[in-house]
């Protein structure tokens, strides 16, 4: 028997690939077409913003934990959340959660262990980029974390926020990824770059970054997997 995900989506891209991620990947371990139950539940993305714009980061948890209630009312055993920024929110409302969570940052983070790297570039909104949920995840394996300059930040938030939760993926914002992944690497020092919002991977990957990639949206989806057929954490 495999275990239920439940998914706690906010923005409509990044939950969409998380999502599409378990399903064709499930065929991995348990067969042609096959996948582990999954059901998703969102509030509207507007409802988030609201409440993000105006750092009511309690208002925020209480949307999730909204979410995770119907989750678990409809049969789901764990629950994953594909949106960093809101992760912010998580230790608010844990406790009083009626399901457990895989956390997304520490997934990325035990991947970065797993692949060696000391020394991350974070890219994600503002909110994600200037939290502590990153930076504790990594420092808890011995792993720094570099955040962009304030401008650097206004720029990616304005490609995320205007772009990509939209569905908008233009040549010109690949470029300022690539430059700034460039400086990140060099004089910075990072070896490897987080790409902290789901829909980042929509646009950025191995192929075309300056740095290795840990892509958060699939590594989540991945992690998720594992733990809907194989148990444990």
């Amino acid at each position: 028997m495999t275990r239920h995900i439940g998914i706690v989506a906010c923005s409509a891209e990044g939950a969409a690939l998380c999502y599409r991620t378990i399903c064709t990947e499930g065929e991995q371990f348990l067969g042609r077409h096959a996948h582990p139950e999954v059901t998703m539940h969102t509030h509207s993305l507007a409802s988030y913003m609201e409440r993000i714009y105006a750092g009511d980061w309690p208002g925020v948890g209480e949307l999730m934990l909204s979410s995770a209630r119907k989750l678990a009312a409809v049969g789901a055993d764990f629950l994953i959340c594909p949106d960093n920024t809101i992760h912010q929110a998580l230790p608010l409302i844990e406790a009083k959660s009626p399901l457990p969570w895989l956390h997304i940052a520490r997934v990325v983070a035990q991947q970065a262990a797993q692949r060696g790297f000391k020394r991350l570039a974070l890219t994600g909104t503002r909110w994600l980029v200037e939290s502590e949920v990153y930076p504790q995840a990594l420092q808890a394996l011995g792993i720094a974390c570099v955040r962009p300059t304030p401008a650097e930040r206004e720029e990616i938030n304005r490609i995320i926020m205007d772009e990509l939760v939209c569905g908008v993926f233009r040549p010109q914002s690949v470029a300022y990824f690539q430059q700034l992944l460039a400086r990140m690497r060099d004089p910075e020092g990072c070896d490897a770059a987080v790409l902290g919002c789901t829909e980042i991977p929509l646009i950025v990957n191995d192929a075309n970054s300056p740095l290795p990639t840990l892509d958060s949206t699939r590594l989540l989806a991945r992690a998720a997997l594992q733990r809907a057929v194989q148990g444990g954490d």
